[in-house]
């Protein structure tokens, strides 16, 4: 009843640029953050990034400063511009969120994911 969909990843060369979007569709009543995890072959799964309904947003030290993250609250959607991309970049990318949805009988909360969409940096 909840969908989380991603788009926007690619291939690309050291030193450009992607943005990433995700889109939360059903019979979402609210979510509170949002965000974007990474994970690369051999690692573990690690925050990106994170953005509160309020705006507040939080980041992983190794994005400060080139990678931004925003929402549209009026569309459910949040975005991750990514600058300066550096190999180490290279990831399957997910995004979350976390939020209230009505199934027609009560609400359900908790954490949705989408499917991933892999970002290549290359040297």
């Amino acid at each position: 009843q909840v969908q989380l969909v991603e788009s926007g990843g690619g291939l690309v060369q050291a030193g450009g640029s992607l943005r990433l979007s995700c889109a939360a569709s059903g019979s979402i009543s609210r979510i509170n953050s949002m965000g974007w995890f990474r994970q690369a072959p051999g690692k573990q799964r690690e925050l990106v990034a994170a953005i509160t309904s309020g705006g507040s947003t939080n980041y992983a030290d190794s994005v400060k400063g080139r990678f931004t993250i925003s929402r549209d609250n009026a569309k459910n959607t949040v975005y991750l511009q990514m600058n300066s991309l550096k190999p180490e970049d290279t990831a399957v990318y997910y995004c979350y969120a976390d939020l209230t949805y009505y199934t027609g009988i009560r609400y359900n909360a908790g954490d949705y994911w989408g499917q991933g969409t892999q970002v290549t940096v290359s040297s």
